[in-house]
């Protein structure tokens, strides 16, 4: 067999790729030193930025131009860790209640006098270790790492109002953008953008430090203030990228698709298809190379490219291969999806409802048990984001991941309430179409451990179409984890192990249902013929 090279030329007049990724959610503008070495709470004033510093025990007020300190206070108490403005006055959490003693937690809130830091007013936290601290124009929230919740609760006496889990297992520092909360974990070191109603993480990015401890919005911006390295930041918070690209992964992946013939009769023909990659968000495809010459490419109605072999006469004992070679670069991508920036249900393309849309038996769309858990999970929901996180959810809350073994119908998956990944995209896709948002599945090879690895199980997910935003990933069977913000890791975000090979609507008359690749032969009786197929991925020099 010949050695044939096809640099896929059209591809990239069809698909741009990406351009590099300067600006992004969380990225950092400047930052400044700390005037003490334990910051902790952080807060705006609509001018000036406070910073608490928990062995000093002061808060400084600082110049958000300079850096400069212009003045300080006296702490309330001994052991201040979050602050916050309500419009006049300061409020202060301090997890000592007023007593300098060690392993004594019993959280107060204070009311302080900016002015000389006088003691205006005194509360109960609603929780025993409140660290950061947040005023909503008529609530506070506190973040508490003792019990890992979020808690909105009164100014007046601090009776619970509301609380919900914390995004991951040690929140630090909180605040309030006049919308959304967002919250910092210092041991995942990331930043969370949270809804306060429901407590659903939408955003996550890289915190700027190793131990954040405090944030403040000052209306266009993110501040954040980390204890490790003493540092006062700002951050973007919204930018014209709606992405960002990291981690790049430089390999080689040898995709090999076998038909082995164990007789005793022939393989009358064979004919294989292997899913031809190409460039996306997350992978730069640099080659493809096909060690066995293929007959032809063959392009699916959802514009899928297959490299297309065909074989005659397959004797008892032996085997044909049909193999791919790819170099690429692939990246973690994560994307920040803003809900009130998504368009609305009629910004959607009409090519693409028109593909991405279609019922079939896999989806059964007007199906009773799909049109209840549609209405279940997102009843008069409207917003395209709101739409596809709520199904999200939903899948969480009813459904654990199991292979139990083929592919059934998304009804009959739903209903039994477990399934593979693959199960888990026909659910998921079947109840975004059925609310009128284009869905299709993606499939891939993947990065089993360690860089040289070789994966014969593969995996897919879902891609559902946000207008403003275009196609965006989430992988309904990865949803079942127990931190909200692991939660949103499924959701607008993937990892560098994946190399996507198929984008597909399903039924493809080359693919199938399948993924990767796909065959379709033809015997004479009693011939027993094995399918295989598999991925080795070897690592390259960046």
């Amino acid at each position: 067999m010949k050695i044939k090279v096809f640099i896929f030329m059209m591809w990239c007049t069809m698909v741009c790729v990406p351009a590099l990724i300067y600006g992004y959610t969380g990225e950092v503008i400047k930052s400044f030193n700390t005037p003490g070495s334990f910051p902790t709470g952080l807060t705006y004033d609509g001018e000036n930025i406070w910073l608490a510093d928990r062995k000093l025990k002061l808060i400084f007020c600082i110049d958000i131009n300079t850096g400069k300190v212009i003045k300080s206070i006296q702490s309330p108490a001994y052991w201040p860790t979050g602050l916050t403005w309500d419009g006049e006055a300061l409020w202060c959490a301090d997890v000592k209640g007023g007593i300098p003693l060690s392993e004594n937690y019993h959280g107060l809130i204070y009311r302080i006098d900016p002015g000389d830091g006088t003691i205006l007013k005194v509360i109960n936290a609603p929780s025993d270790c409140p660290r950061g601290l947040a005023w909503d124009g008529k609530y506070l929230w506190c973040a508490d790492n003792k019990t890992d919740e979020i808690i909105k609760f009164s100014p007046d006496d601090g009776t619970t109002i509301r609380s919900f889990k914390s995004p991951s297992s040690d929140p630090r520092g909180l605040t309030f953008d006049g919308k959304y909360l967002w919250v910092s974990d210092r041991m995942r070191d990331e930043i969370y953008m949270i809804d306060p109603e429901t407590g659903i993480v939408m955003i996550v990015t890289d915190a700027p430090g190793a131990f954040t401890m405090g944030l403040c919005f000052d209306g266009e911006y993110l501040w954040a203030v980390d204890t490790e390295n003493d540092q006062l930041y700002q951050l973007k918070v919204q930018d014209e990228d709606k992405y960002r690209r990291t981690n790049e992964r430089y390999a080689k992946i040898t995709y090999t698709h076998q038909l082995t013939n164990f007789g005793p009769g022939r393989i009358l023909t064979a004919d294989i298809h292997l899913a031809i990659p190409r460039n996306r968000d997350n992978q730069d495809i640099e080659n493809v190379e096909y060690i066995t010459e293929y007959d032809e490419i063959v392009t699916d109605t959802s514009g899928q490219q297959t490299a297309h072999y065909h074989f005659f006469s397959i004797s008892p004992g032996a085997e044909v291969n049909a193999e791919m070679v790819t170099t690429a670069r692939i990246y973690e991508i994560r994307y920040f999806i803003f809900p009130d920036l998504v368009g609305s249900m009629n910004d959607i393309p009409e090519d693409i409802k028109i593909k991405y849309l279609g019922d079939n038996e896999k989806y059964q769309l007007d199906h009773p048990v799909i049109q209840k858990a549609l209405k279940t999970a997102i009843g008069n929901e409207t917003n395209p984001y709101w739409i596809a996180r709520k199904i999200f959810n939903y899948l969480i809350d009813n459904m654990y991941y199991e292979m139990v073994g083929g592919w059934n119908t998304a009804p009959t998956v739903l209903e039994r309430g477990n399934g593979s990944c693959s199960e888990y995209a026909f659910v998921y896709i079947a109840m975004c179409r059925a609310a009128g948002l284009p869905a299709r599945y993606v499939g891939s090879v993947v990065v089993r451990g360690d860089d040289e690895s070789m994966d014969d199980v593969f995996h897919r997910w879902v891609e559902v179409y946000i207008p403003n935003y275009g196609w965006i990933p989430v992988d309904p069977s990865g949803g079942d984890q127990k931190w909200p913000g692991n939660q949103a890791n499924y959701f607008g975000h993937l990892a560098n192990r994946f190399l996507i090979t198929t984008e597909n609507a399903g039924g493809s008359r080359s693919l199938g249902w399948t993924y990767n690749s796909n065959d379709f032969y033809t015997t004479e009786p009693k011939t027993f013929v094995v399918s295989d197929n598999y991925a080795d991925w070897k690592p390259l020099e960046k």
